[in-house]
This record gives structure tokens, C-alpha cells and sequence, in this order.
């Protein structure tokens, strides 16, 4: 049978895996089995799926095939930020960093996910919208990117450990928003209690500020971090940096924020990438003060990481530290985020498709 037109599984939940098996002959546990095989053990292969009979595993193999992503390269960071390879079904590939929260061996990680190919934002200072965009994800290819890392985690690391991925963050390649529905499916079957079983609260989607996307996801009732990409506070240097601001100004942002704040009483995260000489004047700082302030929410400073062939640096420490008290003496709930993986290009602003930035294999 041509393998084009077989059964995508990946995705499923369990009541839609029970009646496939239905569908074809099979009774409705089945799917319930292949359901745990997917989502707790990451296997995609039907032959490796040992309670399942021959027969069973061998019809499968002709009808359905289950597209968990695999890793074509990965580099690791000297902090042990991991950044993967990813190729797709159509052979698109995509970047997915897995960043841990200590330096144990048995860590917990943070996995930061894509939900486009390229990024269709343009943000200027960005490798991945200066690498354009291909095509929004399916929501089966977002999960699939869990799944596959996690697989892949486990293998190197030598371990079975179930949770080592705790928390999920949509801050890789793309706009969420921009792809609404398949990433919603996503965090819904991310969430489910008997597959990844990754908490809603341990998931946060960042967004560069597509309105629309911002006040949908206030009627959701969901419980995922809000964090929004700020990076300038007037709308002129904005413009500049962040071209979806063309669409939405600042007005038009905070009056979607406050919407969403009203609507769920959820903090709202704000990132702000510290741009040398551009984004971290007094004036920027109070610019900062005066549009966060009134809101419930925090920022999020991060020093820029230096792309090639991008013309922005990074400001010294003592300019960090500078705008840093500007914004604390200011009132504003503000952190300096710790980097990691900029080493091999896998911190924020870095991501691209390209294998040439991986030397080899770890």
C-alpha cells in the first residue's frame, strides 16, 4: 500500500485511537494500548508494540504509521542546553532546545518547541525571520517534537525517567498565534493526564504580539503563562523591530493585554531583548515603566544573543545592570534571564533549519 495515504496517529487522543481500532476490526483497548505506546514510551514503529498480536502489528504497519519526528543532528551546549535537528514528514526541518533546570545528570528539562517552519514575523534582530518562513506546523508535528527530543533525551542520557521533560515553552521558530488552532490541539494533548501529562500551568506561549491570538486565548480557559515579545516601548523603534507592529501598535497590544488580563486574572510576562544602543536608553526604560506599570505582569530582560550577520550586540554588564535599576527603581517586577545555550546558537533570537551549524553528532 502506498504509505501516502496511510492513517496518521500521531495526534489521537485516546478515545479517537479507540475507535480506529474499531473502525478496522479490533476491539476498543487496543487503542488504549497504542495509545500508551505513543505518548508514554515514544515508539512509532508497530513492530516494537510487543502486546499487541503479530497480526495486529503487521496490519498497522500496512494501513497507519505514527510520524514522531526524527533527530538528525544535535549539539550540546557546555551548560547542557541541547539543541536538535528536527526533520518532518515532508523532509522540512526544524529547531527544538531542551534547556535543564540543574546540572544533575537526572534534571528535569524545559523543552522550548516550534509551530511553524521559519517565522514569518521578520523580527530584525532575529535569526529565524531572517531565514523566512515555509509552512505552519500541524499539531501532530508539535507534539511529535516532544516526543521525538524526549526519546532522544532519554536514549543519551541512559535513562527511563517518564517526566524529565517538566515544563513546554512555544518560544522556538514561529508565531503560535499565527498557527491558533494546531497549537491549541497541541497543548490539550500535551496535557492529557494519561499521555505526556505535562501540567498547564508548566506551559507558556510566547507571542510577538498577534492581537487577535492574544484576546482568543483569554476566552480558553486555559492556564498557560502569557508572555509577550516587547522589545521596544514606542512605536516608532518598534516598528522597526518588531514589523507586526505595523498591524497592532502598542495601544492596540496593551489593550488586548488588559482584555486578557481582565478575562483570566493570569500575570503576564513581558520579554525584552537588551539591544546595545538601540532599546535600553532611560527614555526606553521609561517608556517601559510607564506601559507596563498598570498592568499585572513582569519582565523579562534578556541580553541579546549575537546572530551572523546581524549588525546588533550585546550591551556590556554594566549597561544591563543600568536600564535593570532604571526599571526597579521604576516599580516594574523585573528579572535578567540567565542565557542558556547561545554557545550553539540555541538562546533566544538564534534558531534556524540549517544543518550547517552542526559540526557533529554528540
Amino acid at each position: 500500500m502506498n504509505s501516502s495515504i496511510k492513517d496518521e496517529l500521531l495526534g489521537k487522543n485516546m478515545e479517537e485511537l479507540q475507535d480506529y481500532m474499531m473502525e478496522i476490526g479490533e476491539p476498543a483497548f487496543r487503542g488504549r494500548q497504542l495509545f500508551k505506546w505513543i505518548y508514554s514510551k515514544e515508539i512509532n514503529s508497530f513492530y516494537d508494540m510487543s502486546d499487541l498480536p503479530r497480526e495486529l502489528r503487521k496490519k498497522l504497519d500496512l494501513t497507519a504509521r505514527i510520524s514522531i519526528p526524527r533527530v538528525l543532528k544535535q549539539r550540546v551546549s557546555a551548560d547542557g542546553t541541547r539543541k536538535y535537528l528536527l526533520e518532518l514528514r515532508d523532509k522540512k526541518r526544524i529547531e527544538t532546545v531542551l534547556i535543564p533546570q540543574g546540572q544533575e545528570k537526572d534534571s528535569r528539562y524545559t523543552i522550548c518547541i516550534s509551530t511553524q517552519v521559519g517565522c514569518p514575523i521578520g523580527c530584525s534582530f532575529c535569526a529565524t525571520g531572517q531565514a523566512g518562513f515555509q509552512r505552519n506546523m500541524d499539531y501532530h508535528e508539535i507534539i511529535g517534537q516532544v516526543l521525538g527530543s524526549k526519546r532522544e533525551l532519554k536514549r543519551k542520557l541512559k535513562t527511563d525517567e517518564e517526566n524529565i521533560i517538566s515544563n513546554v515553552v512555544y518560544m522556538g521558530m514561529g508565531e503560535p498565534f499565527l498557527n491558533y488552532d494546531e497549537m491549541i490541539k497541541s497543548i490539550q494533548m500535551i496535557n492529557h493526564p494519561k499521555g505526556l501529562n505535562i501540567g498547564q500551568r508548566h506551559m507558556t506561549v510566547s507571542t510577538s504580539g498577534e492581537v487577535n491570538g492574544i484576546r482568543k486565548l483569554a476566552r480558553e480557559e486555559l492556564q498557560v503563562t502569557l508572555a509577550v515579545s516587547l522589545h521596544a516601548c514606542d512605536d516608532e523603534l518598534r516598528n522597526h523591530l518588531v514589523p507586526l507592529n505595523r498591524k497592532y501598535s502598542l495601544d492596540v497590544l496593551k489593550d488586548a493585554i488588559e482584555y486578557y488580563i481582565s478575562e483570566t486574572n493570569r500575570r503576564v510576562t513581558f520579554e525584552y531583548v537588551m539591544l546595545d544602543e538601540v532599546n535600553i536608553r532611560k527614555l526606553d526604560a521609561d517608556n517601559m515603566i510607564k506601559l507596563v506599570k498598570p498592568l499585572l505582569a513582569n519582565v523579562n530582560l534578556i541580553p541579546y544573543n549575537e546572530v551572523i550577520g546581524l549588525s546588533f550586540k550585546k550591551p556590556s554588564r554594566q549597561k544591563i545592570l543600568q536600564f535593570y535599576s532604571w526599571l526597579m527603581e521604576g516599580g516594574i517586577n523585573v528579572t535578567v534571564r540567565e542565557e542558556k545555550g547561545a554557545d550553539i546558537m540555541a538562546a533566544c533570537g538564534q534558531l534556524r533549519s540549517g544543518p550547517n551549524i552542526y559540526k557533529s553528532k554528540n
